[in-house]
């Protein structure tokens, strides 16, 4: 078996390529090489096989970093590979490159001989849409994890008619313009030769059915929207601004598509004392002048209950602690939990009596410069002068 050529080679780009390069590159080598444009021509079927490899593969971010890493046995399914050439779709892309649901080019419509486009039709199953909800917590409440009773509209089959959209007792019936698929085919002659192309059926508005008596409860749609009540549990440890996904929760898909889901915004209230970085929460604790300089016992409030810490003596403002474990816990692994630290500010006394002003002033002249070791460093710069 020959080597296959490298992708970005193949394309005619540096590794280096954007999106909008990639496309270009890849739009004008499908058009020269597509079979349509080079009846029976082996070569240029090959060529457009491997183009299309190429630009499935480098065109995914996914695939590409996988590619950048491990070249083509990133695709061996010998060798580990997650993907292989049949996961390669050129219906796809082409209907994504050149707006057409079967290729573009006639003769060729579905790409049959190379792994058969999908046709994207109203009557496909369809995932159901994902509905956000937002909630507000307490600072608290994101620490320990609560729960939440949230209250949303949704989008479900109608019970009255199963999703049929049709009146109880009858059936939709299959659409005679496109015979239930949804699209109508046709075919126009172009400089490059005879395109097909897709539409919507305007009959049935593609969905394949015609529904000639209507259910009065959802008025034909055969969905109908509700509201619903789910208790949420909120994991302890969450920040503001993150979300939680309910899988399947949302709404109700469509012709057997997978339901959406239900996405929970948080947003936590800010603290009168605390502030949270990931899982370490910030506080500062004024401090007296006398508790600075002589040391002291001081409670220090956490999240829970105040805890006693001894101050050293000589410690000046702005000096930071820690308490291990007192922060909160991490979302992914509530036994890991973050510190809190706190920081002591000394509050100047104010609004003195002449008694404590005279104390005062007997305890400065009684320093002097000796107790000032920051005072007495600076001052001797202006001896110097």
């Amino acid at each position: 078996m020959a080597e296959k050529r490298d992708y970005y080679e193949v394309l005619g780009v540096s590794k280096t390529a954007t999106e909008d390069e990639l496309k270009r590159a890849y739009r004008t080598l499908a058009k020269k090489y597509h079979p349509d444009m080079n009846p029976g021509d082996a070569d240029a079927e090959a060529k457009f096989k491997e183009i299309n490899e190429a630009y499935a593969v480098l065109s995914d971010s996914e695939k590409r970093a996988q590619y950048d890493q491990f070249g083509h046995d990133a695709f061996d399914p010998s060798k580990g590979g997650g993907y292989s050439a049949t996961d390669f779709d050129v219906g796809d892309i082409f209907s994504s490159i050149f707006g057409t649901d079967f290729g573009g080019f006639g003769g060729f419509g579905g790409f049959g001989g190379f792994g058969g486009g999908s046709e994207r039709r109203k009557n496909a199953p369809r995932r159901g849409g994902d509905i956000t909800q937002s909630v507000l917590i307490s600072f608290e409440e994101a620490a320990f994890g609560c729960k939440r009773e949230i209250s949303y509209g949704r989008v479900v089959k109608c019970d009255e008619c199963g999703g049929t959209g049709a009146a109880k007792g009858t059936s939709p019936e299959t659409c005679p313009d496109c015979r239930g698929t949804g699209q109508v085919t046709v075919t126009q002659r172009t400089p490059f030769g005879m395109m097909q192309t897709a539409h919507q059926c305007d009959r049935c508005r593609g969905s394949g059915k015609i529904v000639k008596n209507p259910c009065k409860n959802c008025r034909g749609t055969g969905y109908i929207k509700i509201t619903r009540k789910i208790e949420v549990s909120i994991p302890a440890g969450i920040d503001n601004g993150q979300r939680i996904a309910l899988r399947g929760e949302g709404d109700e898909g469509r012709n057997g598509g997978a339901a959406g889901d239900l996405i929970i915004a948080v947003s936590v209230k800010s603290h009168q004392t605390f502030e949270r970085d990931g899982s370490d929460i910030y506080c500062e604790i004024p401090i007296t002048f006398a508790e600075a300089t002589l040391g002291a016992k001081i409670k220090v409030p956490t999240l829970t209950d105040p805890v006693e810490y001894d101050i050293p003596e000589g410690t000046e403002t702005g000096t930071r602690f820690s308490l291990r474990g007192k922060g909160i816990c991490s979302v992914n692994n509530p036994n890991k939990k973050g510190d809190l630290y706190f920081t002591v500010n000394i509050e100047v006394p104010k609004n003195l009596t002449p008694q404590q002003k005279k104390l005062l002033s007997e305890f400065a002249d009684a320093c002097g410069e000796n107790n000032y070791a920051k005072r007495k460093k600076f001052r001797r710069l202006f001896d110097k002068q």
